[in-house]
């Protein structure tokens, strides 16, 4: 079943009906690092980005215990990597999620152990779906905007794709 990923970068289509909602437009070059060198600040983003995920999942309804007050990665104000508490199995981590300026989108957590490789899974993901897109084809995965406007939004997409793949490889990102 494909599902919606809610971006704040782009339009939403739900893919189960014809609702179409907006988002804010942002990009990583509008965004600084250096004001997030104050942990309050710090500790708002991640509270807004938990409440967002905590929405989105709600929106997929994805069953689930909860999501931790942080996520097992940041680099903020760029991107959260999300355990969710598994219901089917209390303790465990049924789901793996991101947030961010990037898609917010999950996935289970059934061969995925940590949120490196969770980055890894959705870099592949994302860059699959991009290159659909592109092609004018919807993804079997999910779907982002309409498709009038995937012409525009499949090279976004990639972009995080890339980056995401490139963040999951570099070693000292995960020191």
């Amino acid at each position: 079943m494909r599902k919606a990923c809610s971006i704040r970068l782009f339009s939403v289509v739900k893919a189960s009906s014809t609702t179409t909602s907006s988002a804010a437009t942002h990009s990583l070059c509008h965004l600084s690092s250096d004001a997030f060198d104050d942990p309050e600040r710090e500790a708002a983003w991640i509270r807004e980005q938990r409440e967002l995920l905590l929405e989105y999942l709600a929106r997929e309804q994805v069953n689930h215990l909860g999501v931790p007050e942080k996520p097992e990665w940041l680099l903020a104000p760029y991107i959260a990597i999300w355990s969710v508490a598994s219901k089917k199995r209390p303790g465990a981590v049924g789901w793996w999620a991101i947030s961010g300026d990037v898609p917010t989108d999950y996935m289970s957590s059934s061969e995925i152990r940590d949120a490196r490789t969770a980055m890894r899974v959705f870099s592949r993901r994302w860059s699959k779906a991009a290159k659909q897109m592109a092609a004018g084809e919807e993804s079997d995965e999910f779907q982002v905007g309409t498709v009038d406007k995937w012409p525009e939004l499949a090279p976004l997409l990639a972009s995080r794709a890339k980056l995401l793949g490139e963040w999951a490889a570099a070693d000292d990102m995960w020191s």
